[in-house]
């Protein structure tokens, strides 16, 4: 019925219809399109509530990336740098990331180029040799990536653009003058060096400092030098079964152990209480747990602080500097690494012995006295007025 009458009409009814309902679509397509701009608008809005606290107009922090070499060498890079270095770089307004070799150039090399490959406009690289940090920073100046040495100077290349640590000579002789004193006035005392890594410069560096204290002993024949031995990667196993052996071949005749850390003296340590015998002089560095409570115990004459907050907040301000374009205002002193002089921040150490220990309590990178003198050695931290 309906089809028919549709059929039926004249031409004009016809246009009529069509006009008709041409106009309806016209008001609800209307209709829609102002719901649509409606939530349109309230969406623009959740939007841009949600971006200001993203920061939104300000676009990305630059990165920065941190390549530590070990856990081994010495506890001080995960349980000191890292956290300190972490902090000062966030505080400074970058993106920091902080990696860790474990001691194999192969992964350290794979993280610098992941850094690159992420985005990192600085790294700031503790070697494992200067061999593979050479690689590392070449690689980073090639694809314009600002590289700053952190404590270890790399050797040989000039793709670096500067270098953070301590007066590391200064360290050695710190080592160095503190075993004589340590020693007293014993004519002829036996003496064996525990040396770092081979692969070190900073090792290096260190037998620079105590040897320019001891060698002069040793040719007057204040001192004797019974062995004088380098420990591989700063393995702390290693530098016990070194010790191990200068006992045997010395017949346990040693009266004093310059080691070059911390690590390396508490090997000497036990190598000395597993044949029973007395305690002798024993040096370290880097003021660590360990140490500083070897020194209370009586095991270890002294040690050597060094303030790494200060290390780690000059090379985390280069770095934060560099990595936003800036050029950094500090002063700097020139070392000669082989091949150019590197513009350096060196940041002075100083020596701990028993009578010192309470002088740096409150440090962030010095150990606590609630933990240098819990357990057994409460009652040597009380004699010891700690």
């Amino acid at each position: 019925m309906s089809r028919s009458n549709k059929t039926n009409r004249t031409p004009k009814e016809e246009e009529r219809d069509v006009s008709r309902r041409t106009s309806l679509w016209a008001l609800a397509a209307a209709g829609v399109l102002a719901l649509s701009g409606g939530v349109a608008a309230c969406g623009g809005d959740d939007d841009d509530s949600g971006g200001s606290s993203g920061g939104g107009g300000g676009g990305s922090k630059p990165k920065v990336a941190v390549l530590l070499p070990d856990s081994k060498s010495s506890v001080r890079w995960e349980t000191v740098d890292r956290p300190l270095l972490q902090k000062a770089l966030e505080t400074g307004g970058v993106d920091a990331t902080i990696t860790n070799a474990e001691g194999d150039k192969s992964t350290q090399q794979q993280q610098a180029e992941q850094a690159i490959t992420n985005g990192a406009k600085v790294i700031l690289l503790v070697n494992l040799d200067s061999g593979s940090g050479a690689a590392i920073a070449a690689n980073a100046k090639s694809q314009g990536v600002k590289v700053i040495d952190y404590d270890r100077l790399t050797l040989d290349t000039d793709a670096q653009d500067y270098y953070v640590s301590f007066d590391n000579e200064e360290v050695g002789k710190l080592q160095g003058q503190g075993l004589v004193d340590c020693l007293g006035n014993k004519k002829g005392a036996r003496i064996a060096e525990l040396n770092g890594s081979p692969t070190d410069n900073n090792a290096t560096l260190f037998k620079n400092g105590y040897d320019s204290v001891l060698d002069p002993l040793y040719k007057s024949g204040d001192l004797v030098k019974v062995d004088d031995q380098s420990v591989p990667d700063w393995d702390n196993q290693k530098a016990l079964t070194i010790f191990e052996q200068i006992l045997q071949k010395a017949d346990n005749k040693v009266d004093g152990v310059l080691a070059a850390n911390d690590g390396l003296g508490n090997a000497a340590i036990s190598a000395l209480k597993q044949r029973k015998l007395p305690q002798i002089p024993v040096t370290g560095q880097d003021a660590t747990l360990e140490g500083i409570q070897n020194i209370v115990n009586g095991d270890q004459c002294m040690t050597v602080y060094k303030a790494i907050q200060k290390e780690a907040d000059a090379a985390a301000g280069l770095a934060v500097s560099l990595a936003k374009g800036e050029t950094p205002s500090v002063d700097t002193v020139p070392i000669d690494n082989g091949k150019h002089k590197v513009p350096s921040v060196l940041e002075k150490p100083v020596p701990v012995t028993k009578d010192n220990i309470s002088q740096y309590f409150g440090n962030p990178d010095y150990p606590k006295k609630e933990d240098i003198c819990a357990g057994k050695l409460k009652a040597k931290c009380d004699a010891l007025g700690l």
